[in-house]
């Protein structure tokens, strides 16, 4: 059976208005996976490396749990599989925030607040964040120039080093805290996106969600702080809309930043990898802004 075939079956076993005839329009993601939209519904196809474990744990999250009040919900509440071995979920097809769009931060902000302070699902997976920094690494090595090459290699490298220590010195704090305090000392995990920017806040029942669940883990919530942070301090988010965004997200009560006062120094580290991924996501691309790609690259001179 063709693909296109497939997914139109799919899709209308779903009750999408899909038919034998119905033009099914692919796209790509950065991350590699596929997307068909058919009939109201996008029918997600995943990269190969996705873990089958991790991604019904996640889907089940997102269907079943206190995380269904944050994000678009699925079309399907089970992972299917396509002809070829991939897997698939499906999703309503739903108006996602686009760069004409007068962007609403503050409620940005006050979303992933709610995120971060819902009950955390049992079984969910850690957040795949730090993988995405992984794979930005070995992706730098196949830049064109060289220099460039060079500077985003070693950093990303370096990153990744930091990340280690981190959580090796996070690992054994929290055990001494348990160890004198009790199983009640609070830690600073939650619920993360993992992957968080505008292109992953739709519309749903007239009030954003999330969407898009391939990172979605347990993790430190700055994880999803990350982008706009590293976005603002290389010049490419300005001060207003910085401030209107963690202001709605300080308002909400969220836990990545202390509620007054700097906020940097938490979302530091997690804030260099988003820059660092993102520079190593434009220059990778055939085609990107000289703009955004000079900034990002500048922003990753100074680190």
């Amino acid at each position: 059976m063709h693909v296109d075939d497939w997914v139109r079956t799919y899709a209308a076993g779903l009750g999408a208005e899909a038919t034998s005839t119905s033009v099914v329009r692919w796209v790509t993601a950065p991350s590699g996976a596929r997307l068909a939209f058919v009939g109201g519904v996008v029918v997600k196809v995943h990269h190969e490396r996705t873990s089958s474990s991790d991604l019904t744990a996640r889907l089940e999250a997102v269907a079943g749990s206190s995380l269904r009040a944050v994000f678009v919900p699925p079309a399907a509440a089970e992972v299917a599989t396509a002809p070829d071995g991939s897997l698939v979920t499906a999703w309503p097809d739903v108006r996602v925030l686009g760069i004409d769009d007068e962007i609403p931060w503050p409620s940005i902000g006050r979303l992933l607040a709610r995120l971060h302070r819902l009950p955390v699902p049992p079984g969910l997976p850690p957040h795949a964040a730090t993988e995405r920094l992984s794979r930005a690494v070995e992706r730098a090595r196949t830049l064109d120039d060289e220099a460039t090459r060079a500077l985003l290699v070693e950093l990303g490298e370096r990153l990744l080093r930091e990340f280690r220590q981190v959580r090796e010195v996070g690992d054994v704090e929290e055990r001494a805290q348990r160890h004198t305090a009790g199983s009640a000392v609070p830690r600073r995990i939650s619920a993360v996106h993992g992957d968080f920017h505008l292109g992953q806040v739709g519309i749903w029942d007239d009030g954003w969600r999330l969407l898009d669940l391939d990172d979605v883990g347990v993790g430190n919530p700055a994880w999803d702080l990350a982008r706009p942070a590293g976005f603002w301090a290389a010049g490419l988010l300005g001060d207003a809309e910085w401030a209107a965004f963690l202001d709605g997200y300080r308002g909400a009560g969220g836990p990545a930043v202390p509620a007054d006062g700097d906020p940097w120094p938490p979302l530091d580290l997690a804030a260099r990898a988003a820059v660092h991924v993102a520079a190593v996501r434009v220059l990778a691309r055939p085609v990107h802004s000289d703009l955004t790609a000079d900034a990002l690259l500048a922003a990753c001179r100074r680190m």
